[in-house]
């Protein structure tokens, strides 16, 4: 637990990839008897987990808001009661294991534990895992749907890699990276995958993408095999002033928040550690401050995943205020990646 507060794993995925082939061996070790499941509908292959609840799938839009801003309200319901239990001693909670249907977006759900009054101050989401079928990855990659699930994920889990050849995971593979840099990706049958998938990590870096060790600052933008879905990164080795950080972000988010699908990084804020940002739209994670830096590397990086947002919007929108971002304000060398 973290600051007493239950951590929420969220396990999603297009129809039929695997999801509850993935966590019905993982819900049965040992060290998971304590946590909850949380599914929209029961699969073939039962989870046989003593604390399983099923949720049918209520939402409502909130006035003036985006798709992304739908509350889960079957959702807010079970966890509540999970949590009235739990307080009164009637049963144990570590963790809760929400399992999503295969069109689900897992923004609402988000969105949910973080908006809540009561959700917010005793459950956080801990991490985000996202299964991708092998052998139909092309076709669910044109479902819009997908692709919220795998730039919404910490990690992606390529399943039914037994049914395909090496050749075709590794075109896989390759596919999830050009839209979602920073996700870990496993994948199944190949590598022994134990509950730990289904913790965050401890390391807070962000996994297989290349930065730039160099001292100086940089933006590097990525384009997707989906076209209108695009990378933007930075990375900038003097400490940037948090607030202004904080207002330059929030008018983004304010502005094109729909089209900002996944916001991931690490902050030098002239403290002893980094604030960590984590986002999925405009729904971003309360801020996270460490006191060390997980990785070793002390500098500010961070990307944005956007649908359709030119990255050189975003870099001019951030180059016109640095005026405001006090040491930052010297000129920011590019480079781009395509």
């Amino acid at each position: 637990m973290k600051n007493n507060r239950i951590p929420i794993t969220i396990v999603t995925g297009s129809l039929g990839s695997g999801k509850t082939t993935l966590l019905a061996p993982l819900l049965r070790q040992p060290e998971m008897i304590h946590t909850a499941v949380i599914v929209n509908e029961f699969g073939k292959i039962g989870l046989d987990h003593h604390l399983l609840r099923q949720a049918d799938e209520e939402t409502i839009l909130l006035g003036g808001g985006c798709v992304c801003c739908n509350r889960r309200e079957d959702l807010e319901r079970e966890c509540k009661e999970l949590l009235d239990k739990f307080e009164r001693g009637q049963i144990e909670l570590d963790r809760v294991v929400i399992e999503t249907t295969g069109l689900a977006d897992p923004a609402p759900i988000t969105f949910t534990i973080l908006t809540d009054p009561v959700l917010q101050n005793h459950f956080y989401i801990d991490c985000i895992v996202t299964t991708v079928d092998a052998v139909n990855a092309e076709l669910h990659f044109k479902q819009p749907e997908t692709l919220k699930q795998v730039i919404a994920a910490d990690k992606v889990v390529i399943t039914k890699a037994d049914l395909t050849t090496e050749d075709q995971v590794q075109k896989v593979r390759e596919q999830i990276r050009q839209f979602q840099p920073t996700a870990r990706i496993y994948v199944a049958k190949l590598e022994k995958l134990n509950v730990e998938l289904l913790y965050g990590s401890d390391d807070r870096s962000l996994d297989e993408f290349s930065f730039s060790t160099e001292k100086r600052d940089f933006v590097q933008r990525h384009s997707s095999m989906q076209g209108e879905i695009q990378s933007i990164s930075f990375a900038f080795h003097q400490p940037l002033d948090w607030s202004a950080f904080g207002i330059w972000l929030s008018m983004l988010l304010h502005a094109r928040g729909e089209e900002v699908l996944r916001v991931k990084g690490m902050l030098d804020v002239g403290e002893k550690g980094p604030v960590v940002m984590n986002g999925v739209q405009h729904i971003i994670h309360p801020p996270e401050h460490l006191d060390y830096w997980p990785d070793g590397k002390k500098f500010s990086h961070f990307i944005l995943i956007m649908r359709s947002i030119q990255p050189e919007v975003v870099e001019q929108s951030l180059r016109s205020f640095q005026s405001f971002l006090g040491s930052t304000a010297k000129r920011i060398d590019l480079e781009v990646q395509i």
